[in-house]
């Protein structure tokens, strides 16, 4: 087992029942205590847990984290930031293009733009939610990745549509993430779902990252994307010195949506 899913695992039932201990996942993950307690400790630097005598509790604040990524509560979080950064993403599409759209809440308000959109586009999503929205346009193929829909879940996770993935070529992938940094990139809470992404960013030509500024130099579970591979980051607020200055070294674009 990868650590990213061993960790996604442990973290699975932090948020479940409040505390955890070496042994117990000594034997639920079959790997060394040593293994585990390691496993513990770099998910306390990344500010997940709190580490206790012979295991581990989650910090009071991320208790409720299992309501809080509903997308439901998602999607009505910093919704109108979300709004000036898919306002901003939508320039970057054109005519005849092959676009991917991932199923974030972000993402989701770069597809109300397109609902009624005159012009011909491919847009493959692994967005439930996005996919019943543009359906009904005529001017646009849409495309959903196959895959295991989760309970409270709009996205399709797993990499059952990795053949869909493989023979499309994408000019541009629109992604979100729960965190990004420049060290970790961009980073997700669900190891399923961040399997099926870094599948969408290996295909896509283009990266383009859509990052409301409560999700800027945090750190979650597992990457899917190195911050070198972003081509583009959009967000709400001007992000740290060090970003920009990466992103400006580096000749890549930074944008912030007014």
């Amino acid at each position: 087992m990868f650590a990213n899913e061993r960790r996604n695992k442990i973290y699975d039932l932090l948020k479940k029942n409040g505390t955890v201990t070496v042994n117990e996942l000594t034997a639920l993950l079959n790997t060394s205590a040593a293994t585990i307690r390691s496993d513990l400790n770099q998910m306390e630097v990344q500010g997940l847990l709190i580490r206790t005598h012979g295991g581990a509790m989650i910090k009071e604040r991320e208790l409720d984290l299992s309501t809080e990524n509903r997308y439901e509560n998602r999607e009505k979080k910093y919704r109108l930031e979300k709004q000036r950064i898919g306002k901003c993403a939508f320039k970057y599409i054109e005519e005849g293009q092959c676009i991917l759209l991932d199923a974030s809440s972000t993402c989701f308000e770069l597809g109300r733009l397109l609902k009624d959109v005159k012009m011909k586009l491919t847009v493959v999503t692994s967005g439930i939610a996005t996919a019943e929205m543009l359906k009904e346009n005529p001017f646009l193929t849409v495309i959903i990745i196959g895959g295991i829909v989760r309970n409270s879940s709009n996205s399709v996770e797993g990499l059952l549509g990795e053949e869909i993935l493989n023979k499309i070529n994408i000019d541009i992938l629109f992604t979100s993430a729960y965190a990004f940094n420049l060290k970790d990139g961009l980073t997700d809470f669900s190891y399923y779902e961040v399997e099926l992404k870094r599948k969408m960013v290996s295909v896509s030509n283009k990266i383009i990252a859509l990052l409301d500024h409560s999700k800027m130099d945090k750190s979650s579970i597992a990457t899917f994307a190195k911050t070198e591979e972003i081509d583009l980051l959009i967000t709400d607020k001007e992000p740290t010195t060090e970003i920009i200055q990466y992103f400006h070294d580096e000749g890549k674009n930074l944008e912030i949506a007014k």
